[in-house]
């Protein structure tokens, strides 16, 4: 049977997809195979947005239509037939899974306490501990506009506890625990005491009780979210920019002199279609730099912009979204301030600021040991991922990305930021760079942004260059113009203690991204070359490939240089070395210059790591199988067991990581090179922003290392 858990609340507008992403994750970390089932769909036409959420998540493998127990007609035309579809269906999940997160009802149809009755109802008989979430703001969803209200004072937060309690008690319901949501940020403590105080009375016992502060990104409507309730469509702009959150209204009912002045950062601004003049004053307003960043403009009314205009606002290559709706200004403006923030998968933004409030301030350690899981021997990816930035965060380290230009990074930059997993240096001008991200809706405020044509930087640059490239007669100013260079610059900051690492290449050549590496970092003492492994997250284990990405065909010496680099660079991330020296054949049964490149390079291995497990040379069903191994090779340590894969040449590495990759859908986590004196790794240009974030978070837990070393 699943260990489950089934989130509810009292109300509707409480957060409760923000908790259950967060107890997603969490559970996701335990086991392998985590569902999620919604006992009341939110809507028969269309798709619920939560629930998809949940789905989209890495760790989850199943159908939106098996996750659904019954619609709220099901229930008002007959409650305890429903309840009987609601367990049955409930059942198959359960069946494929072993732990199941269960998304109560939202509180879209009558909102009244018969709803957390029913809510308790199910989970008595689903046999699911009921976490409840309590929401921490007064008239929730009937006062709030653009997501803003007023935050429950601690006593009446315990009120709230004290009646939800006795309903769930009525209804035979087990408290698992309570998350108070959208609480009061300076009142954190005092909310729990409260709450605790309630459910110490009701239950004469302690359940866990947490609270997380409001966060107004997660509540305030999206360019999208208002999109949609303005029934528009998107006249002009990028539609990646829908996902922006939107923090306050301007209704431009007055003269272009008068609109600018009263433009907010955030802001969404109505505009008649008919005013022209205003719309084309915005847009210049907005791009001009010297007026706040808005997040949109809505135009009303049935006008067409005549051609003339049309033009000329494509002329000004603005990137902000234009929508329009034939609704008045009253309505709209309406419309405008009603609209309520999801928490949805298409907003990177919010998905990482929700699990980072929920890291933050939920023990999930605890968590998961109340519901009776614990950490899993299997490894899938999403727990390795998920591991690389526990650790990345357990030893803050400031990574420099030189390529501020690109959005992926800047995205990616984001997420490691909300996270925590490392500070960042982002190479551009700061203007460019801070403007761009504001456009996207994410935020690096945290991130120091550089110039690399910064003169005090490039002075210090240039001289220390000037010195470690003398022997090649480099002048000073052939220096200060090569430092410039973002490579060059922040490679330059690793070498001078400025950053820690250095994340690049998705926008530059491995060439381009290395080579300033070779000259200034240098090999550390003891490797003769820099060489780079992938990590590959199978399905229930990790493993590490190596060289699949800088040396064509390595000698004897070099391949034992990479398997010692290797084994190193899998016991910093967790993993037991056992290295498999590959080649075409096993043992002493094969010949030839390549079978005797391997043996050598073998033989150099143990000489020079004898503590090493290492077998080779061996083919890799022998390696990676136990029963070849069992047949082949039956006394080795390392046959059928191991970890760490070392290729005889690019050409084969290269080849087999890919084919692994595509055919048995591990996730390949690099390249990750080593050798070097400190971390400089190195992207694919084709990288997606989740590679870029991981390649930060291991760049991170490399440079603790060295910084242990």
């Amino acid at each position: 049977m699943a260990q489950s858990i089934y989130i509810t609340s009292a109300e509707g507008h409480s957060g409760k997809s923000t908790i259950a992403l967060g107890v997603l994750e969490a559970l996701s970390l335990a086991t392998a195979r985590v569902g999620v089932f919604r006992p009341i769909a939110r809507s028969t036409a269309e798709r619920d947005y939560v629930l998809q959420l949940l789905l989209d998540h890495d760790g989850v493998d199943l159908d939106y239509d098996e996750c659904i127990g019954v619609t709220y007609d099901d229930v008002r035309a007959d409650p305890d037939a429903a309840l009987s579809t609601i367990v049955s269906r409930y059942k198959a999940v359960e069946a494929q899974c072993d732990a199941v997160v269960v998304l109560g009802s939202d509180y879209t149809d009558v909102g009244s306490p018969a709803e957390l009755a029913y809510n308790a109802r199910i989970a008595a008989n689903l046999g699911a501990p009921v976490l409840l979430v309590l929401g921490g703001r007064a008239q929730q969803g009937q006062s709030e506009q653009l997501g803003t209200t007023l935050p429950r004072t601690p006593a009446e937060m315990g009120q709230i506890a004290d009646l939800t309690l006795a309903e769930l008690a009525h209804g035979r319901a087990e408290l698992f625990a309570v998350i108070a949501n959208r609480a009061d940020p300076e009142r954190l403590d005092e909310i729990v005491e409260a709450i605790g105080g309630a459910v110490a009375t009701a239950h004469g016992r302690a359940v866990p009780v947490w609270a997380l502060p409001e966060d107004r990104s997660l509540v305030a409507p999206s360019i999208r979210g208002i999109l949609r309730s303005v029934e528009g469509t998107l006249l002009k702009g990028d539609s990646e920019l829908l996902t922006r959150e939107v923090l306050g209204v301007v209704v431009a009912g007055m003269s272009m002199v008068n609109v600018l002045p009263r433009l907010i950062e955030g802001a969404v601004l109505i505009v008649a279609a008919d005013r022209t003049d205003v719309l084309l004053a915005a847009l210049l307003a907005n791009a001009s730099g010297t007026f706040p960043s808005i997040a949109g403009i809505v135009l009303n009314g049935p006008f067409v912009l005549p051609d003339d205009i049309d033009r000329l606002i494509d002329g000004l290559d603005s990137s902000i979204p234009i929508v329009a709706t034939e609704l008045g200004t009253f309505e709209t403006a309406v419309r405008v301030m009603n609209t309520r923030g999801r928490l949805a998968a298409d907003s990177q933004r919010r998905y990482d600021t929700a699990l980072a409030l929920f890291e933050r301030h939920v023990d999930t350690d605890e968590l998961r040991r109340a519901l009776g899981l614990a950490r899993a021997t299997v490894v899938t990816p999403l727990m390795f991922e998920y591991g690389l930035m526990e650790r990345s965060r357990s030893d803050r380290k400031r990574i420099v990305l030189p390529e501020g230009s690109d959005d992926r990074i800047l995205r990616a930059a984001a997420t490691v930021l909300t996270r925590g997993i490392a500070d960042l240096t982002i190479l551009g001008e700061e203007d460019d760079v801070r403007t761009r991200a504001v456009e996207l809706g994410i935020d690096i405020s945290g991130a120091q942004v550089l110039s690399p044509f910064d003169p005090a930087h490039v002075a210090q640059f240039a001289t220390e260059y000037e010195r470690l490239r003398a022997h090649k007669g480099v002048t000073y100013a052939q220096a200060a113009d090569t430092v410039t260079d973002v490579s060059y610059f922040g490679t330059m900051m690793v070498h001078l203690g400025l950053a820690d690492g250095m994340v690049s290449g998705a926008a530059h050549t491995t060439a381009h991204t290395i080579r300033p590496a070779f000259e200034i970092i240098k090999t550390a003492p003891g490797v003769s070359v820099v060489s780079s492994v992938f990590l590959m997250a199978l399905a229930d284990r990790v493993l590490v490939y190596g060289d699949c990405a800088v040396i064509p065909d390595p000698t004897s010496e070099q391949l034992a240089d990479i398997a010692i680099s290797s084994a190193a660079t899998a016991s910093q991330f967790g993993i037991d070395p056992r290295v498999a020296m590959l080649s075409y054949s096993t043992g002493e049964s094969g010949s030839g210059a390549e079978v005797e490149k391997v043996r050598t390079a073998t033989a150099l291995v143990r000489e020079r790591a004898p503590e090493l497990l290492v077998e080779g040379p061996i083919q890799y069903d022998a390696a990676a199988d136990a029963a070849v191994a069992k047949a082949k090779m039956p006394d080795s340590a390392v046959a059928g067991r191991a970890t760490v894969f070392i290729f005889p040449d690019l050409n084969t590495g290269n080849n087999t990581y890919k084919a692994v990759q595509r055919s048995a859908g591990a996730v390949a986590i690099g390249p990750v090179l080593q050798g070097l004196n400190k971390p400089i790794n190195d992207l694919s240009r084709g990288a997606l922003v989740d590679d870029i974030v991981n390649t930060i978070a291991i760049t991170a837990i490399q440079a603790q290392g060295e910084g242990a070393a």
